[in-house]
């Protein structure tokens, strides 16, 4: 970073009541730790326009679903973009950041994620199942996500959701990165305790799968998270690929995991301010 440290504005909601888990105590941590490095202040996202023009950068964390406060995401979004606030992670990202369109895609273009469409004639291109999983577009932490049985599924398709086989999947499991470096995975041994989760050591494939999204995604830096699902064949399947404000699950991890993410982190925002500025990277 730079020798003067960085003025940071650290976007959180610190209130938020997140089911099975406290967003305010990893962002305490994590601030706590970053501290260390940047002079910080947290603010909560619909405060963000009128803070952040006081600072180097704004880094988004556990904001909660932007569906809560859409309009003053969209300000803040146009605000930075028009005053040239680097924002971390950047606003580039294709990801759940610029909402569902990327399952589609990557459906399209023949990826290993759950089968998705959006449309009523394109239902016949999904595989057989007794039941769907019907989504909203701009859908977040499973707000207003459904599913209903197959017979049900076409009156639902009128263009502002998503559809995709039920897959009765043996576990979920998330890839955490840092720019393009992986830092852990964590799994869910038991599908129906969603935030129990443990760490989960990926094999070389394992890695590949979750490495093609980052790749495709072509943030050079940030936080993301690939979530994946392990088929009834042994194949992963994307079910989601956060780039906005992934929750992390540090409090899963031992002290060394914890350590090292922050150091990577760290490391990362370093990098990203120096882009930012134009003095090197």
């Amino acid at each position: 970073m730079p020798s003067a440290r960085p003025r940071v504005l650290y976007v959180t909601d610190l209130a938020y009541p997140a089911r099975g888990r406290r967003y305010c105590d990893e962002d305490i941590f994590l601030t706590s730790r970053l501290r260390e490095h940047v002079d910080l202040a947290l603010c909560h996202p619909r405060d963000t326009v009128a803070l952040m023009d006081g600072f180097d950068t704004v880094v988004v964390r556990n904001s909660g679903p932007v569906l809560a406060y859409q309009e003053a995401y969209d300000a803040f979004r146009a605000h930075a973009l028009a005053a040239g606030v680097p924002v971390y992670n950047p606003l580039t990202g294709r990801g759940d950041m610029a909402g569902k369109q990327y399952l589609l895609d990557l459906t399209a273009a023949g990826r290993p994620v759950i089968p998705t469409v959006d449309r009523p004639e394109d239902l016949r291109r999904l595989p057989a199942a007794e039941r769907y999983v019907v989504k909203p577009r701009r859908g977040a932490d499973s707000i207003g996500l459904r599913v209903v049985p197959a017979g049900e599924v076409r009156g639902l398709v009128d263009g502002d959701v998503l559809v995709q086989p039920h897959i009765d999947f043996a576990y979920e499991v998330s890839f955490t990165f840092v720019d393009h470096s992986f830092q852990y995975a964590l799994h869910t041994p038991d599908p129906e305790r969603r935030w129990q989760l443990e760490r989960y050591e990926p094999t070389p494939d394992d890695l590949d799968f979750a490495r093609q999204f980052i790749e495709w995604n072509t943030l050079a830096h940030g936080i993301q998270r690939v979530d994946a699902c392990r088929a009834p064949d042994g194949e992963l399947l994307l079910v989601e690929l956060e780039d906005l404000n992934p929750y992390l699950s540090l409090d899963a991890l031992d002290d060394a995991g914890r350590e090292a993410f922050v150091s990577a982190v760290v490391t990362s925002l370093r990098a990203f301010l120096r882009d930012a500025s134009g003095t090197g990277g």
